[in-house]
């Protein structure tokens, strides 16, 4: 599977889109804004560039991506009027891989970009925003290019599934999963690591030579207590799967070599890589939880259909790819009463990493 070609989040406005199921990660970003606010005022506080270029890494194609740029416009308007200076411009680029929605996202730009201008007046502006179609797993913008960067739920997305899931003899070695499970070997959480490690430090020495000096950026990923044993919401997507195996919808051998290209890891892995990269100063290395459903006041019914919804949106295009779009319907309708059964007996809870860096001189 070629992830840089298949993957991306549904597309559209209709009932299963990205768009229309983001409320999860729209909560993600609102509990990572004071850490945003704050490296984003003393960026343009240090700095005081009288353009200020930022980058929304894996900006997907919703209403999110606008939602942070608009906090981080926001505040740096804010700072400046604290010290008597015009706003300054603003340079925003939209990244994401090159199967991403841009047409959808573009198409809110306009209502953006009059909001702004009614609410800031004419001394603020103007704001260019422009979309960017490239992995971030490399480089993507030109040497001391950009003064912020910001990335939320993205990096736990891999450029590529790792490799040595097939044995020498062309065997699956992550049988009935796709992840890591409870039944996966130390060699595939091995393996997931190392794919991650790969990823996340080539993704943190390219923003660093995009970055200037004393530059900021603030990501947020999702994370695990325990990486060999992440206790995840795939892995009861993978045992849906596997049950849809048993009702013989979906063959036991592309389950048997379908794994998702995503890890999460633990706070001191992402500790141990941001330091050994060693091309940022660690600001703040902080985590929080978010129930699977965002809000425990509901019924359970409610929460389960929003849970299924949300990972619907995300996992679609890979899954149909893999099983055909045939099989989605019925697999998130038996994930749903899963998801039902599971809400039902244990607390079910995404731990979530947001760390704040700057750039070394």
């Amino acid at each position: 599977m070629e992830v840089e070609k298949v993957f991306h989040m549904k597309k559209g406005l209709g009932d299963t889109s990205y768009a229309k199921n983001s409320l999860l990660q729209r909560t993600i970003t609102t509990h990572a804004g004071p850490i945003i606010d704050e490296s984003i005022r003393e960026v343009y506080m240090t700095l005081k560039p009288e353009c200020l270029m930022m980058a929304e890494m894996g900006c997907s194609s919703g209403p999110n991506a606008l939602q942070v740029v608009s906090r981080i416009i926001d505040v740096t308007h804010e700072a400046s009027r604290s010290i008597n200076r015009y706003c300054p411009q603003f340079g925003v680029f939209l990244n994401d891989l090159p199967g991403n929605d841009f047409n959808a996202l573009f198409n809110l730009l306009p209502n953006f970009n009059q909001e702004l201008q009614e609410a800031k007046g004419s001394s603020f502006g103007p704001c260019f925003v422009s979309g960017i179609p490239k992995s971030f797993y490399g480089r993507v913008f030109p040497d001391k290019f950009l003064h912020f960067a910001h990335s939320s739920y993205s990096v736990h997305w891999l450029s590529q599934v790792p490799r040595g899931f097939v044995s020498e003899n062309g065997e699956a070695l992550n049988k009935g999963n796709i992840y890591i499970a409870k039944t996966s070997s130390r060699e595939i959480h091995k393996a997931y690591y190392t794919q991650f490690k790969k990823d996340f430090t080539l993704f943190l020495s390219s923003r660093s030579r995009e970055m200037v000096s004393d530059g900021r950026m603030v990501v947020v990923l999702n994370g695990s207590i325990n990486s060999d044993d992440p206790d995840s919401v795939l892995e009861l997507l993978g045992s849906t799967l596997q049950d849809m195996v048993l009702e013989d919808v979906i063959e036991q051998e592309k389950l048997d070599r379908f794994n998702m290209p995503f890890y999460t890891p633990t706070v001191e892995e992402v500790r141990k890589l941001v330091e050994t990269e060693g091309s940022f100063v660690l600001n703040k290395l902080e985590t929080f939880t978010v129930d699977w459903s965002i809000d425990t006041s509901q019924n359970l019914e409610t929460r389960a259909k929003l849970v299924t919804k949300t990972i619907r949106a995300v996992t679609e295009p890979l899954l149909a790819n893999a099983f055909t779009p045939a099989v989605v319907d019925d697999l998130f309708l038996l994930f749903e009463t899963r998801v039902k059964e599971r809400m039902a007996g244990k607390t079910s809870e995404y731990l979530n990493i947001v760390l704040s860096v700057t750039k070394k001189e």
